[in-house]
């Protein structure tokens, strides 16, 4: 624990386990270890969560990002310049503290801000943002990778939690075992979501860079005859930025469905390089460093003309918690992580079917979970 100018700041770890474990094409993940920081001021709490992860081009190891994070609090603990008064330190002021950061690691500090923000000011987010709440989407739910009798399980695994039946379903693709089980996938898929009579359900394909250029183009138009509405990241994310955006422009040229790039796009400058080649970006708070970053591209891909898509990796209610305050401005949401953990030790976004709708209370919106199994142990 770090202290400056009556400011406490606190890790914790926790670890997440999910009740169905879920496999992309670059592996499976069945439980994750996270950490959380807590700043305490003035009787207020506020709380960041992340994590380490990988998009195939780039990894953050979790106890590189607690490493950064420590370092950081050790500094704030030392730090003259950072005088509180009645508030704690503007985001401006803190620019030079947080910028040389990972995007994980910024991501913590910035959520956090951000809560006992609101909670000071008493409002969530949304709302001093003035983003309208009624104008939320429902949620996608994620199908991974597997047997195709084991997806349509998970399918129906999916409408018991919600008490509804799903209407946007993510399929994961990209397969190891080739193309041919894609396909397969996809049209059980299909014919499962066309047989729930009174129903329409949008079925999107991700297939986390699985895919080779000839097999992208060979796949895509037929999921569009399949009435799929949406392909993601079909190419793998490259670290030089201009063969990443080549890679899209070769699939945009014919692309009949919206392409969404996601582990390419990590913050604006990216969503600026790959706008004249994609329909729209997943943003994910990870990724941008928090929602600085992520509300500045949510207001620019719409200026833009560009749809959002809000993603998640296997984030607990206080993440998905805080990314779904931008919620209002989604066509795509996709928080659908903390719905498949069986030890989740917040409580978040409201749930109404399939339909999530960021917290009323003040800041993200996320309280500790009643359940004293989910709590958090502090490093």
């Amino acid at each position: 624990m770090a202290e400056t100018c009556g400011m406490q700041v606190r890790l914790h770890w926790i670890t997440l386990t999910k009740a169905v474990p879920l496999a992309i094409s670059r592996g499976t993940t069945a439980s994750v270890r996270r950490l959380v920081v807590e700043l305490e001021h003035e009787g207020l709490v506020g709380r960041g969560e992340t994590g380490g992860f990988e998009t195939g081009h780039r990894a953050y190891a979790i106890e590189a990002v607690a490493a950064e994070l420590e370092t950081l609090l050790a500094r704030f603990a030392s730090a003259e310049g950072l005088a509180l008064g009645d508030d704690l330190p503007a985001f401006q002021a803190l620019e030079p503290w947080l910028t040389p950061l990972s995007p994980p690691a910024r991501c913590a500090i910035d959520l956090a801000l951000h809560d006992w923000w609101g909670q000071k000011l008493g409002q969530p987010l949304w709302r001093l943002w003035g983003l309208d709440r009624a104008a939320c989407s429902p949620t996608s739910v994620t199908l991974g990778l597997g047997e195709v009798e084991r997806v349509l399980a998970r399918l129906d695994l999916w409408q018991e939690r919600l008490g509804c039946w799903p209407q946007r379903v993510k399929l994961k693709l990209g397969s190891p075992d080739g193309p041919a089980h894609d396909r397969a996938l996809v049209l059980a898929v299909g014919r499962r979501l066309q047989e729930q009579a009174g129903t329409v359900s949008e079925l999107q394909v991700d297939a986390n860079g699985g895919w080779d250029l000839a097999t992208a183009q060979q796949l895509i138009p037929w999921l569009a005859e399949q009435g799929v509405v949406l392909v993601e990241q079909p190419l793998p994310a490259q670290l030089d930025p201009d063969a990443d955006a080549a890679s899209f422009e070769a699939l945009d040229l014919s692309c009949p469905i919206p392409l969404v790039a996601d582990e390419s796009c990590w913050n604006l400058a990216d969503l600026l390089r790959l706008a004249p080649h994609v329909d729209a970006v997943n943003i994910k708070l990870l990724k941008s460093g928090g929602l600085t970053e992520a509300l500045l591209m949510a207001q620019t891909a719409r200026s833009l003309g560009l749809d959002l898509m809000l993603g998640c990796y296997s984030d607990s209610a206080l993440l998905n918690g805080a990314a779904s305050q931008l919620l209002p401005l989604v066509r795509w949401p996709d928080l659908d992580s903390h719905l498949n953990l069986i030890d989740d030790p917040f409580e978040g976004p409201e749930l109404q079917g399939d339909r999530l709708l960021p917290s009323s209370r003040p800041g993200l919106g996320v309280i500790e979970s009643s359940d004293p199994a989910a709590a958090a142990a502090p490093c």
